[in-house]
């Protein structure tokens, strides 16, 4: 098995492919002496750690199908069904990985049986063999999906900001157009976009935006007969947060002004933030809380600038979060609007919180997750494009920054990095469970 195959670069595989077998995640070979073909006979096989943990789940699956079963145990508030839901997939996983391998053994051994007799009933078998094994690659990446804790935002949905950073105008300019990149995404999924803020240049640049992505993604059936699909890293699986979240950080662009004839320098950071919904909103913001300013607006807008206080600002008393809105005319809508951001923001910072306090914000392979990181690189003159986080390149920036939803520039990227975050997932998994059994 090579369930971390990349699509990009050979130097992606290699160094994610060592980073494994470092952390102890797959072995390249068994272990000890048993058959290989009535084991596994894929070019790799889980390691005695990942094979413990899908031990533990299998054996809480059968645990809560008996309580299930059992006429005496009552799920009236449905945490057993919330469990089952976590588990199941791993269980169903590993029995058509069990029924894959008993037909490949069975094949192996009608090879034997043959010998180089009949070619026709050899190539046949071989043909089988090969199909077989595709299938098992896909089946023990799907059961590595399982087996890694899912977030559970991922099929939320989001709010998306851009802030132009360092290179005045230039910056703007190239703000606009990663805005209208992740618009043309969104919009390919089928999502519906709200433009919550926009502040412009006065050339159509974009010094702040904020936009709220809203949708849902396809189900990701684990139960799926389907393997001629290599859906590892498959983006389209997910809500519009667990398609954007990896496009959060400092994205560097390099390239010559129209006014200039130097390559100029400039960057803008880019936020993802999970939103929640209206109920989540109410809790997070109790109205002891939130401080409401109104204002007039400013700027260009006709009559209903600086006559009206249409403009609202919302403060977050505890943490000192604010979020203003001018860009509609009515007060209330831009309250509404208000509202929306700072919960997004303020919700956001709870989760950095919580995972502070898991010991799950370390140095990663992926970086430490800090927005004020640089996670891409723009080159207009090499016309390439790299991410630094899983050192991939791409070429043809027009083409990315223009794509769909399906070749531009998100789900280009995204399958090395949900890779690598999948792995690094795990190896937080593993090292919790031998903490805790050394406790």
């Amino acid at each position: 098995m090579m369930f971390v195959v990349m699509n990009n670069t050979n130097y992606c595989r290699r160094r994610i492919f060592h980073s494994i077998i470092r952390y102890n995640i797959i072995h390249p070979y068994p272990t000890d002496n048993t058959n290989t073909a009535a084991v596994v006979s894929c070019r790799y096989v889980f390691s005695d750690a990942i094979q413990n943990h899908i031990n533990s789940l299998l054996s809480e699956h059968d645990d809560i199908m008996t309580k299930l079963s059992s006429s005496a145990v009552a799920d009236s508030s449905g945490e057993l069904g919330m469990k089952l839901s976590r588990v199941a997939p791993v269980a169903v996983l590993h029995e058509k990985l069990n029924e894959v391998v008993q037909e490949e053994t069975s094949l192996r051994e009608l090879l034997d049986e043959i010998g180089e007799e009949d070619n026709d009933m050899v190539e046949e078998c071989q043909t089988e063999l090969e199909s077989l094994e595709r299938r098992k690659e896909v089946i023990e990446r799907r059961m590595m999906n399982a087996i890694v804790p899912k977030d559970e935002e991922d099929d939320g949905n989001a709010i998306l900001e851009i802030r132009a950073g360092t290179g005045g105008d230039e910056a703007a300019l190239f703000a606009s157009e990663l805005l209208d990149a992740y618009n043309k995404s969104a919009k390919g999924k089928g999502w519906k976009t709200e433009t919550l803020n926009l502040s412009k240049t006065a050339i159509g640049g974009v010094k702040e935006a904020s936009v709220s992505i809203s949708g849902k993604g396809n189900n990701n059936n684990y139960n799926n007969d389907d393997f001629s699909d290599d859906d590892d890293g498959n983006t389209s699986n997910t809500g519009p947060y667990g398609f954007f979240k990896y496009e959060s950080g400092v994205h560097r662009v390099q390239r010559v002004p129209v006014n200039d004839a130097r390559i100029h320098t400039s960057a803008c950071s880019v936020a993802v933030l999970p939103s929640p919904s209206d109920r989540a909103t109410n809790q997070l913001l109790p109205t002891s809380e939130i401080r409401i300013d109104t204002m007039r607006a400013s700027g260009a807008g006709g009559q209903h600038v600086n006559t009206t206080d249409s403009a609202v600002r919302v403060t977050h008393i505890p943490t000192g979060i604010t979020a203003s809105i001018q860009d509609e005319r009515s007060q209330h809508q831009n309250k509404a609007k208000a509202l929306r951001l700072i919960a997004a923001r303020v919700y956001d910072l709870q989760r950095e919180e919580e995972m502070k306090k898991r010991g799950a914000a370390r140095n990663t392979l992926m970086g430490g997750g800090d927005r004020s990181e640089r996670i891409r690189t723009y080159n207009y003159p090499q016309d390439r494009v790299t991410d630094h986080r899983c050192k991939v390149t791409e070429y043809g920036i027009s083409r990315l920054l223009n794509g769909t939803s399906d070749d531009g520039l998100i789900p280009t990227f995204a399958p090395s990095l949900r890779t690598k975050a999948r792995e690094e997932s795990l190896e937080a998994l593993l090292e919790e469970k031998e903490q805790q059994k050394s406790k």
